[in-house]
């Protein structure tokens, strides 16, 4: 039997430390490879162009390019790489920069290393995936931006999934906890194309242009449960 392709790994990060502790990581999977490394926004990019890497893991905050003007060079130039976007906290308003950017997953520098290898697992198999930790943030920090107005996002959130299909709540919960369609195709006994097309019903409902804005939705509902 043929082996799967390894999933190739952008990594940037301004931080020679943080970088050495990814890759040692990524490396402990057989199925990722890092294909280069960067040390800024710039770099990033250009070696995405020259390496085309499946996925770009990177830093949020980086010189001369931050990881969000890098992820926008980076769609535009080889618009097939998926970006993971490394984020500490109290970068909040970076996070939802990045989500509106295209970025496919989130995960919090000081996370488990399982949680790394999920993560770009997920976003090369076409999933978003955000960390529970990023999750909650991203949830909280929404709802503070408007003073008072917590309970209307979330009541807001509830109304938006509600409007949805049980089938489609039940994709969205899924999707919302990081799984990739095949996944969700198997845990729900069909084929990987009705996945597909509750996922283009499920993003048109909710009024959103990607999975990973689907997955903030799921959890501000509630649907997704707040991490412990």
């Amino acid at each position: 039997m043929t082996r799967p392709a390894a999933v190739r790994v952008l990594l940037a990060d301004d931080e020679p430390l943080a970088r050495t502790g990814v890759r040692a990581i990524l490396a402990t999977d057989p199925g990722i490879e890092v294909v280069a490394e960067a040390a800024d926004g710039h770099e990033a990019v250009e070696l995405a162009r020259r390496h085309r890497p499946d996925v770009a893991v990177l830093d949020i905050r980086m010189p001369k390019a931050d990881g969000i003007e890098a992820l926008a060079a980076v769609r535009r130039s080889v618009p097939g790489v998926r970006a993971v976007m490394l984020t500490t906290f109290g970068e909040d308003d970076y996070i939802l920069r990045a989500l509106s950017g295209g970025a496919a997953g989130f995960l919090v520098k000081a996370g488990e290393p399982e949680e790394l290898l999920a993560g770009v697992r997920a976003v090369a198999e076409g999933a978003a995936y955000l960390s529970p930790k990023v999750a909650a943030r991203v949830v909280a920090h929404l709802a503070a931006s408007e003073a008072g107005a917590a309970a209307g996002r979330r009541s807001t959130a509830r109304a938006r999934v509600g409007e949805l299909t049980p089938r489609e709540r039940e994709v969205l919960a899924h999707l919302g906890a990081g799984r990739s369609n095949a996944q969700i195709a198997r845990r729900l006994r069909v084929v990987e194309g009705t996945v597909k097309a509750h996922v283009s019903s499920i993003l048109a409902g909710l009024g959103v242009d990607n999975r990973a804005a689907a997955a903030v939705v799921a959890h501000e509902s509630g649907l997704v449960p707040a991490p412990r």
